[in-house]
């Protein structure tokens, strides 16, 4: 006789319906969003055709399971990853910020940081797994992401003696500004990571590539940090939808 179970969760529909794998029928199972057809239900196209042919969302509507009593699960993750950046939600490691900057329970921060470190610990670390850096285009083509990101963010590239990134990292989410961004914020994983050089980049969601006097004086600051700790900031590239620049700067 075939085990049943049921969730509940906003994000089930309370009429019941049955998925079918390998033969066997479970019952309990409750539709996923009257509207979408069964063979574009997350559970289904990944019992079908395996974890490649999910998108980042509705894998992590798989990893999330339930929402809250605001949202649904699929409301709440539309806004993680449209508000992080489906690369960078997976790089944080701190719960407790991803709670903060998301306004997610910190039970479900941990379990996106969780994710994110078991990805890191299997993955294959070979030499070419890691892109390389040769100049703002190869930046702006990397952070693919960022170009369509409702709020500004700033991400530091941190990079090896051949240009290969080390290591992504989110700086902070929201207006730039060299009041809140300390050299401490950019340097330390640096330091810790024994990377031999930085590039920053920040996405300006309004489209404009003009760099405003915040972000030049941010960067000349950050800039002049690098050059007494030995770490230099080769660039910092603003990220449009439609283009790229970067900000002028004593390199």
């Amino acid at each position: 006789m075939a085990a049943s179970y049921s969730i509940e969760s906003p994000y089930y529909l309370s009429s019941a319906s049955k998925l079918t794998y390998n033969g066997k029928s479970f019952s309990g199972y409750r539709g996923i969003l009257k509207e979408t057809p069964a063979s574009e239900r997350p559970r289904e196209k990944l019992l079908a055709h395996g974890p490649e042919a999910l998108s980042t969302r509705e894998l992590a509507i798989l990893l999330l399971i339930t929402g809250t009593s605001k949202e649904s699960v699929v409301e709440m993750t539309e806004r993680i990853v449209k508000a992080y950046g489906e690369k960078s939600i997976f790089e944080e490691r701190d719960p407790a910020k991803l709670s903060e900057d998301l306004g997610i329970p910190i039970a479900k921060a941990c379990q996106i940081v969780a994710v994110g470190e078991i990805g890191r610990r299997t993955f294959d670390k070979s030499k070419t797994a890691s892109p390389t850096i040769k100049s703002a285009k190869d930046v702006y083509e990397y952070l693919a992401d960022m170009r369509n990101l409702p709020k500004e963010h700033l991400r530091a590239l941190y990079l090896n003696v051949h240009g290969r990134i080390l290591k992504d990292q989110v700086l902070s989410i929201g207006t730039v500004d060299s009041h809140m961004i300390t050299p401490r914020d950019v340097f330390n994983p640096a330091i810790d990571l024994m990377a031999v050089a930085v590039i920053l980049a920040h996405n300006h969601p309004g489209g404009e590539l003009a760099p405003s006097e915040a972000d030049v004086k941010m960067t000349e600051q950050l800039v002049q940090a690098g050059k007494i700790l030995g770490i230099p900031i080769l660039d910092h590239v603003i990220i449009a939808k439609d283009g790229f620049t970067s900000i002028k700067a004593n390199y």
